[in-house]
């Protein structure tokens, strides 16, 4: 993890903490920069000039004292792990979603439930015989049959 200020390469980031006192960190959180989010870095941090993103569909220029309160993951270095299925994730270890694999209609319904390509989720429960699994995403929890989560290949992280 690095912060936002010390990021030196351009390419898309995933958000891992926002550290900040409070005003700012809940001014942060209602324009949507949580845990989990990716952003991506237009312009580097050059003479504490401060930083210029895209960050859901807007050009937002952050000064160096706000881009150092948020804590960021590549999701290039991410992209050198190996992929497992979702189903082998062990409780609470979140993880970034790399692909969907399955049928077309059961890609389409997973899509329209939240879980796209570099989405945050968190294995939150499993049932007692292991199938279902829940997990957490986008803010709501989401119950999954075992072997449509395997079908959904994904990225650890440690967050």
């Amino acid at each position: 993890m690095q912060k936002l200020s010390e990021v030196m390469t351009r390419g898309k980031y995933v958000v891992a903490q926002v550290t900040a006192e409070h005003q700012l960190k809940k001014r942060l959180s209602e324009m949507g920069m949580v845990r989990g989010k990716v952003l991506t870095v237009i312009t580097q941090n050059i003479h504490a000039n401060g930083v210029m993103i895209h960050f859901q569909g807007q050009r937002l220029a952050l000064s160096d004292s706000i881009a150092s309160c948020i804590e960021v993951l590549s999701v290039n270095e991410l992209a050198e792990q190996e992929l497992k299925p979702l189903s082998q994730l062990n409780l609470k270890q979140s993880c970034l979603v790399a692909k969907i694999g399955g049928k077309k209609e059961l890609k389409r319904r997973l899509m329209d439930m939240g879980l796209t390509q570099n989405t945050l989720v968190t294995l939150v429960n499993t049932a007692p015989l292991g199938d279902p699994l829940e997990i957490l995403l986008r803010g709501y929890k989401l119950t999954l049959r075992r072997s449509e989560a395997e079908l959904i290949m994904v990225r650890e992280i440690s967050i």
